[in-house]
């Protein structure tokens, strides 16, 4: 099923089919827009920088979703890989999400204060994450992972933090350092990924290869001393970790008295309910939430150890060592209830024996749809969280990303558009709310849009 103007998915139903009058000019993907569409675009681009809020594409206006599909202004359909950036993993528009934030939203939207909702997410939280003794909620992930660092660094008394090239740990200073470095350097210097950093933050920074323990153990050794911290993305990306990589950063850090942070931001209960740790069966000292414990809503959260998470309190630990934190909308109620009913859901037995078997699925159909034209390729990733690297080499760190054909993954990408398939630039996030006609169609559109890339 191509995406046309206004066509709906069965009883989801969409907008109502428009005349070809009011379609009136066909975007890059050569997707049908109509005239409101592209006078919001206009509008945007006068309005925001680059035209649009700093995430996705700017040529395409989402009108609305629900579960495994949106709707652009213009009334084009689409199987969505994006999910919005992830959080919506059980789908848009879930009736017992949709129905508990309506009841919550005329009882009062935020308060400043505890609320019973925020404080029993994070009852849920600790019973759910192994290394959660306490939580401490922000409002997004890039708050999540700084605070974690923060955390880390007031334990230990020391500044520097290990992280990995490729790790993508939020917005700030200390996380913006080779995420996606314009040049390559040697390890373990740090390249700033933004214009505005300050110069010596980079000297706190130090960077490792993922995946490669031999150098994180010799950088570890070395600056054992002057460490507050390791962060890694325990499935950096889309790389999951090698046999005993993670178990080695465990040891490693232990053996040395450094905590550990898993950045869980995306894997928080979308690989197991548990998250990474339950999945890889390593436990950090420290961790960052969000996405999908908001339940679309903005959420994120900090979890840890008792020992490290006592630093937000001052009794606890006195005034030198008090980490403060303040947050306007910190466990807001509707973020609060949402991720309550999501994470009900997520309980349910089956639903991640579905999630999987949907992606095992997806990843085989793009897989086999590749080879049968010819294109060298490697599918990369686990069944919730994957893509595609044109490169026929192993993928098993970010230079290995790097090396693949990002022309092609850009017009293969698409080629999928114009398809009805609307993801991300570099990753498919599979929801439980992906259904059969959803795999069949997105399968469909594989192998049409290889073959499209094949013929050039």
């Amino acid at each position: 099923m191509p995406a046309t103007v206004g066509q709906g998915q069965g009883d989801g139903g969409g907008a109502a089919p428009r005349k070809l009058s009011e379609a009136v000019e066909s975007d890059m993907t050569g997707l049908v827009k109509s005239e409101a569409e592209l006078a919001l675009i206009e509008a945007a681009k006068r309005v925001l920088p680059a035209g649009g809020f700093g995430n996705f594409a700017t040529d395409v206006v989402i009108r609305e979703g629900r579960a495994g599909r949106v709707w652009d202004e213009s009334g084009n359909e689409y199987v969505d890989f994006l999910l919005g950036s992830g959080p919506m993993f059980i789908g848009h528009a879930h009736p017992e999400v949709t129905e508990a934030v309506l009841a919550q939203v005329p009882r009062g939207t935020t308060f400043f204060a505890n609320n019973a909702a925020g404080i029993r997410l994070a009852e849920a939280i600790v019973d759910a994450v192994a290394c959660a003794d306490k939580v401490r909620f922000v409002s997004a992930g890039s708050e999540a992972t700084l605070y974690a660092m923060r955390a880390a660094r007031a334990h230990r008394g020391r500044d520097k933090i290990l992280k990995f090239e490729g790790g993508y740990h939020g917005m700030s200073d200390y996380s913006l350092m080779s995420l996606a470095p314009k040049r390559q350097a040697n390890f373990p210097q740090a390249i700033p990924d933004s214009a505005g950093i300050p110069a010596r933050v980079r000297d706190e920074m130090l960077i490792a290869p993922f995946n490669d323990l031999d150098t994180a153990a010799s950088l570890i050794r070395e600056y054992a001393d002057e460490l507050g911290g390791v962060i890694v993305e325990p499935f950096q990306r889309l790389i999951p970790p090698r046999p005993g990589f993670l178990e080695g950063l465990r040891e490693l850090t232990a053996k040395h008295g450094i905590p550990l942070i898993f950045d869980e931001v995306v894997t928080g209960f979308r690989l197991a309910y548990g998250g990474a740790q339950e999945f890889y069966g390593v436990t950090p000292d420290l961790c960052a939430l969000g996405k999908v414990i908001g339940g679309g809503f903005p959420l994120a959260a900090v979890a840890g150890r008792e020992e490290f998470m006592a630093h937000f309190d001052k009794e606890a630990v006195g005034e030198d060592a008090f980490m403060p934190q303040i947050g306007t909308l910190s466990g807001n109620p509707v973020a609060a209830v949402a991720g309550l009913v999501t994470m009900e859901v997520l309980r349910r037995p089956g639903a991640y024996e579905r999630v999987f078997e949907t992606g095992r699925t997806l990843m085989a159909g793009l897989d086999a749809a590749l080879k049968e034209v010819g294109i060298p390729a490697r599918v990369v990733g686990v069944p919730p969280l994957f893509d595609v690297v044109f490169t026929d080499a192993p993928v098993e760190d970010y230079r290995g990303v790097a090396r693949g054909d990002a022309a092609k993954l850009r017009r293969f990408n698409a080629l999928l558009r114009q398809r009805g398939i609307l993801k991300g630039e570099s990753k498919y996030y599979v929801s439980l709310a992906h259904d059969d006609a959803d795999i069949r169609h997105t399968l469909d559109a594989y192998r049409d849009a290889a073959k499209a890339l094949a013929a050039g």
